[in-house]
């Protein structure tokens, strides 16, 4: 069949013309998303977001999830939740902890993230991980005891700003 192969061109080049200016605009709006979701953390959580490895999306996603810090009488409560508390298992006389399946996913993964930045920037997650890889836990386990010990941070420094905030707002009145 004869078909015009500049017409083809053409439509394509106009396509892709097209496709880009939608990227150029949504990438506007999510970097505006973005800024406004930063701003809103800083205010409601900004000890929380000094946590190395935590940023503001991350930050947001904890705050969303959690739904009020003060709903848990304690970390382990809080940790329970997440899903990092660990799970005892046996194997004759060895006890190990294995993962815990249950518990808010989305809380477990944005812990996850923290512990992985921590470890790939050099921060406070590589030296526990390498303390606990020294004294005999593999790789899988140890990040399992860092994202346990990051959810014991995440809940002080979400029960204090929660009080700062009351504090503030007690001020106010």
């Amino acid at each position: 069949p004869a078909y015009d192969r500049s017409l083809l061109h053409m439509e394509v080049a106009r396509f892709a013309r097209d496709l880009l200016a939608r990227i150029v605009e949504l990438s506007t709006t999510i970097r505006a998303l973005e800024h406004e979701i930063e701003i809103l953390v800083r205010t409601l959580a900004p000890t929380l977001l000094a946590l190395p490895g935590c940023g503001a999306l991350t930050a947001a996603k904890i705050i969303g999830e959690a739904a009020g810090i003060s709903r848990f009488r304690s970390k382990e409560a809080f940790a329970r939740h997440n899903g990092t508390a660990p799970v005892p298992v046996w194997s004759g006389n060895v006890v190990r902890h294995r993962l815990n399946r249950g518990g808010n996913r989305q809380l477990n993964v944005a812990l996850h993230r923290i512990a992985i930045t921590q470890i790939r920037l050099a921060g406070p997650g590589k030296l526990y991980l390498e303390h606990r890889q020294t004294s005999g836990d593999t790789r899988t386990e140890a990040i399992r005891a860092l994202r346990r010990r990051l959810s014991d941070e995440v809940f002080r420094r979400l029960r204090a700003d929660e009080a700062a905030a009351s504090t503030g707002l007690a001020a106010a009145a």
